[in-house]
């Protein structure tokens, strides 16, 4: 029907745009701008033609690493041993 289901309160509205101008044209794409967390889920993708095909996809975002903190243990000596410790939210 040449529309995008956003869903109830998913702030899709803005950021979702099918790849081609005329889904008509056999490419139903959309594109899924400035991903978020809050984005994961099941998308479902239905295309009426002569019949109606349709196709789930599950969708995961996860959040971007946090730059880790690191510190070393124990006397920096040449040819001795020292522990690097790293940790990361």
């Amino acid at each position: 029907d040449h529309h995008v289901n956003y869903g109830s309160g998913s702030g899709l509205q803005d950021r979702v745009a099918f790849v081609q101008n005329d889904p008509s044209q056999y490419d139903a794409s959309i594109r899924l701008a400035d991903l978020q967390v809050s984005d994961t889920g099941t998308y479902q993708c239905r295309v009426k033609k002569n019949t109606v095909a349709v196709h789930e996809v599950i969708v995961t975002v996860q959040e971007k690493p946090v730059t880790p903190q690191c510190w070393t243990e124990g006397e920096v000596i040449e040819g001795s041993s020292i522990l690097l410790r790293c940790y990361s939210r």
